[in-house]
């Protein structure tokens, strides 16, 4: 069998008949061919992928815009390759560009316990304003036990922070108590009112494992955050953003693109696999979200002349619960947010996406898959790979329409 074929399932299972020569029979013949494969569609191996190891980006590229662009047409099936660069001469006038603002937050802690001087790493959750306590996701060998202090070391290795083990969550989250040591207590405790703040101060850009095993640089700081970045409060950054400067948003408005915000807080569950064989069996993990009354009604406005695009998976999932929670309309909305979209999910307001290539086995595969169809997006998948795109959070980027 070919990588090809591979690509499309054919043989696999026997149950994915659909050459890629259907693509061309346009958008009505596509729908009833996903329609009859609901079944197959069900099962995360059909949402594999072999990826070169080579392919996984380390670095963005010197000049963010210059990442490569796969664009997808969802009608005929054709794909081309652009560069992000293209953006304006890609997008029409009329459309809205919709993109994520959240800002990342350095939640990789590291440090050592106290007693016995052992490694320990945690990643922050989340923070209970009322008890000032906050869960952790925690790495180190041995039991923690409550009452333990854990000192924390800033990025230049040098102490100030403690953590004081609390107790554990039935779920295994380490819950604890945030404070200064005795050398720095009165030196910068009234500059550290919030979690961000001392995050800011002792904590560590949380890059996914694939990326140098996680281990950030200084160029991080600036390189995994987006040029739209404004609320604190994601573990991971909104990723197709990464792609844009102010110099290619000047651009894009200057086509007549309209451009506009929402809010999703990336949390951990986002990059994580799929563990269950059958995506109805998948428990979605849940994120906060947010979008405002001026931006749903200008998006409602413009989309009777233009499209909705989506940058990133983050902002699908604002704009697809906010119609989901709203009867199928966009309206404000503020809230977390389960909403696992899936095939045949019918998408109600994003009419093209732009998203980087994802892991294989990801909800956010599955989210692109609904939205392209799956033959489609596994074949563009196996494109990118034939063509050497780069991949994942560093990586190239495509545009379906």
């Amino acid at each position: 069998m070919d990588r090809f074929a591979a690509a499309a399932g054919v043989g696999v299972r026997g149950k994915w008949r659909v050459v890629f020569a259907d693509f061309a029979l346009g958008k009505l013949r596509r729908e009833k061919l996903i329609g009859r494969y609901n079944t197959a569609m069900n099962e995360i191996d059909d949402y594999d992928y072999e990826l070169p190891r080579e392919l996984i980006a380390q670095e963005p590229l010197a000049t963010r815009s210059d990442s490569r662009l796969m664009l997808v047409d969802r009608d005929t099936g054709k794909i081309d390759h652009h560069y992000v660069r293209d953006l304006p001469e890609l997008l029409s006038a009329g459309d809205t560009l919709v993109s994520n603002n959240s800002r990342v937050v350095p939640a990789r802690l590291v440090g050592s316990r106290a007693d016995t001087g052992g490694r320990w790493q945690g990643l922050f959750l989340q923070a209970d304003r009322d008890t000032g306590v906050w869960q952790v996701l925690t790495k180190t060998r041995g039991t923690l036990k409550t009452g333990e202090v854990i000192a924390v070391k800033d990025r230049d290795a040098r102490d100030g922070m403690e953590l004081v083990v609390v107790a554990r969550t039935d779920d295994g989250k380490l819950v604890v108590k945030p404070r200064l040591n005795a050398d720095f207590v009165g030196v910068c405790e009234t500059n550290l009112k919030e979690p961000a703040d001392w995050l800011d101060r002792f904590g560590r850009i949380p890059l996914p494992p694939y990326i140098r095993d996680g281990q950030m640089v200084d160029a991080d700081v600036q390189n995994y955050q987006t040029v739209f970045a404004k609320d604190r409060g994601s573990v991971a950054a909104p990723t197709a953003g990464l792609h844009f400067t102010k110099t290619l948003l000047e651009k894009v408005r200057a086509a007549g693109v309209d451009t506009a915000e929402v809010t999703l807080h990336v949390g951990i569950g986002t990059f994580r696999p799929i563990q269950t064989e059958r995506l109805d069996d998948h428990v979605m993990h849940t994120e906060w979200g947010s979008i405002d009354a001026d931006t749903a009604e200008n998006i409602r406005a413009r989309r009777a002349r233009g499209r909705c695009i989506a940058v990133g998976t983050t902002s699908v999932r604002v704009l697809e619960s906010s119609a989901a929670k709203n009867g199928g309309k966009l309206t404000p909305w503020t809230g977390q947010t389960d909403l696992f979209i899936r095939p045949p999910y019918q998408f109600k307001v994003v009419d093209a996406m732009m998203t980087n290539f994802h892991l294989p086995k990801s909800s956010l595969l599955v989210l692109v898959s609904a939205f392209a169809g799956r033959e489609l997006a596994m074949h563009a998948y196996q494109t990118a790979i034939e063509n050497e795109y780069r991949f994942y959070s560093y990586g190239d980027a495509m545009l379906i329409v």
